[in-house]
């Protein structure tokens, strides 16, 4: 990227920049450079309060308040916020005065709006209405530069704004998480960056705080956040963080498992957690943010309406794929993104290295060639590892293979909940956690099955060929003010017709091993069939939607009299199932692969030539009166 292709890319954020060019110089010499002032009488209660790191000296910079006062309401006057400086209605004047660059990223970050999330819930029930909902007004700049203005979630007057703000609110930076046990976290940048412990309670060295909460567990800032801070979110819903740590709480609820208890594990609601077999990268020592770049996760100052917009980062990034070697660019200036981020991590970036590029061209900040190799360093551990570059290799060169996404053969296990039941009970409160107070009208879920494998597959919103998962399937019962159930079991609409749906997923699940090639090639489940008995040309199922026992509820493709027909929606663009076509060829190729088992084979270089079946060896060996060739 040259510095003017830098600059243009910028200008969005540049702009909003310059409203912070007329900040005091005083603000700035005595926040986040200051020189190490004192702290007045902050220190005379909060003894052995931790310093939350070198580059914030001064307890005012962050907090507000008055350095001099001699007692608690005095010096207590003036405060950004009581407990926590960087909640968004004040993380203006804390975090904000001194690190303007980073509020503008995560002020349009998927993590603090929720757009997506929103939108899709809009989908769901009322439908969309000409407006795109945040977490809060907000100004952002769309993806192609453009200004846009965000309308708050609270005037979204419907139950899927009811919905939003009752149910799915707590997981995102903007509010704090004080209601359930090993998930809390504060709200704005301390959500990630000044981590709570799973009580939710100060555990520092200030005996004034000692015990209380909700607060973090110590004064002490984060700068790279471990995985427990993304569990504290990502534990919910899809249940990645759960599944990149090997653990899962399907179907258990407080069931016991091992000596009459629960676990090994619980976690919140109540849930018992068991062991599956982690990521690898997980069980290599790696944490999340050294795949996931602070673009991923702070945005890059665009909003994005989905995740799969914001996030950036691609496994052909690493480990290249069938056709390519991983993409790279060097460092040329000091003051580049990588120079600059990896200041914190064990080995430092420097200008002449050579970093390896995400899937939008930008540089990872600790992904690097090395040697001819390809290098990522643990931004927390320091640990150096080597990312197997696959280009070339047989497996990854299969003809055919081209729309598939890495995840589709090398996931482990794809977390399914299916049959999403939502009770809506008018007559009962419940807490409106955005605007902080209980109205009428309770929502509680609750599931019929969940499941790891085997998991569906279908095309994603890129035209590849991915996992997909219940996103959602949910059956609604409602019930008035008066005790009346007005609808039960009733089935929301999507884009205007009554549809169960599938949503493009990946799990974080990954294994070195793929799964074999007969799974996808001979079993229809992985196809959308559901569970199954094949019976000729027809495929039934055998876990069936409770509101129609024609149709699976763990699938989205039936097949009668070899016609193949998708009863339910895929979500995202460009999503869809496998047609008629596709699944016949998908099917026909198991024809060879029960003989032909290794990826090396010539025959898988080209496309499968079925009339070799014809030729005087196979007609032998499909006759029984033959060797089985196998290589």
């Amino acid at each position: 990227m040259t510095y003017l292709s830098f600059l243009i890319d910028s200008l969005p954020l540049l702009r909003r920049l310059a409203t912070f060019a007329l900040l005091p110089l005083a603000l700035l010499l005595s926040g986040c450079n200051g020189g190490g002032g004192e702290n007045g009488s902050c220190l005379s209660c909060h003894r052995g309060i931790e310093h939350a790191s070198p580059a914030h000296p001064r307890c005012v910079s962050c907090h507000g308040g008055n350095e001099r006062g001699r007692d608690k309401e005095s010096a207590h006057r003036g405060m950004f916020a009581l407990r926590n400086p960087s909640d968004p209605r004040s993380w203006e004047h804390s975090c904000g005065a001194c690190h303007p660059w980073q509020l503008a990223r995560v002020k349009g970050s998927l993590m603090q709006t929720n757009t997506g999330m929103i939108k899709n819930i809009q989908l769901t029930w009322e439908g969309e209405d000409g407006k795109l909902y945040g977490s809060r007004r907000e100004d952002v700049y769309s993806p192609d530069g453009k200004e846009r203005q965000l309308a708050a979630v609270t005037e979204l007057d419907n139950i899927s704004g009811e919905l939003y703000r009752k149910f799915c609110s707590l997981c995102h930076v903007g509010i704090e998480n004080r209601y359930a046990y090993d998930v809390g976290h504060s709200a704005g940048c301390a959500a990630c960056h000044f981590p709570w412990n799973d009580t939710g309670t100060y555990a520092g060295g200030d005996l004034t705080m000692k015990g209380r909460g909700p607060a973090s567990a110590s004064h002490g800032m984060t700068g790279l956040p471990g995985n427990d801070v993304c569990f504290r979110c990502h534990n919910r819903s899809g249940r990645i963080a759960l599944s990149y740590m090997g653990l899962n709480d399907g179907n258990t609820a407080q069931v016991p498992t091992r000596n009459g208890f629960p676990g090994p594990l619980l976690t919140s609601g109540s849930r018992s957690v068991t062991r599956i077999t982690p990521d690898i990268h997980y069980a290599m020592g790696m944490d999340c943010i050294d795949c996931h770049t602070s673009r991923d996760i702070m945005g890059d100052g665009y909003a994005y309406e989905n995740l799969y917009h914001q996030v950036e980062i691609r496994c052909e990034d690493c480990h290249g794929s069938g056709t390519e070697l991983p993409r790279w660019r060097e460092i040329v200036r000091e003051n580049e993104a990588p120079v600059r981020e990896s200041r914190q991590y064990r080995r430092q970036m420097r200008p002449g290295m050579r970093m390896i590029v995400t899937g939008k061209g930008r540089p990872y900040s600790n992904v690097f060639y090395e040697n001819g190799l390809v290098r990522l360093v643990g931004k927390r551990s320091g640990r150096l590892y080597t990312s197997k570059v696959i280009t070339g290799t047989p497996a990854h060169t299969v003809a055919g293979h081209g729309r598939l996404e890495c995840y589709s053969c090398h996931s482990r296990a794809v977390v399914q909940c299916y049959g999403c039941h939502t009770n809506y009970d008018k007559s009962r409160t419940g807490r409106d956690f955005v605007k902080d107070m209980d109205t009428l009208g309770l929502f509680t879920e609750s599931e019929d099955y969940r499941m790891l494998y085997p998991f569906p597959l279908a095309l994603n919103q890129r035209g590849k060929i991915s996992p997909v998962t219940p996103g959602c399937q949910t059956f609604v019962t409602v019930t008035e003010v008066d005790g009346r159930v007005s609808k039960e079991g009733y089935v929301t609409t999507f884009k205007g017709k009554q549809q169960l749906r599938f949503a493009p997923f990946y799990s974080h699940n990954t294994g070195v091993k793929a799964i074999g090639c007969g799974e996808c090639h001979a079993n229809p489940a992985f196809l959308g069939f559901g569970q199954h008995e094949v019976e000729g040309r027809n495929i039934a199922a055998t876990m069936l939607c409770p509101k129609n026992e024609e149709k699976p509820l763990d699938g989205f493709q039936t097949m009668e009299g070899g016609k193949v027909r998708a009863f339910s929606a895929v979500t995202r663009e460009n999503s869809r199932p496998l047609n008629e076509a596709e699944v016949m060829k998908v099917w026909r190729a198991n024809l060879c692969i029960v003989c032909h088992t290794r990826p090396d084979d010539p025959i898988y270089r080209k496309e499968l030539d079925y009339r070799a079946l014809d030729d005087a060896l196979h007609r032998r060996i499909l006759a029984g009166g033959g060797t089985r060739v196998a290589r």
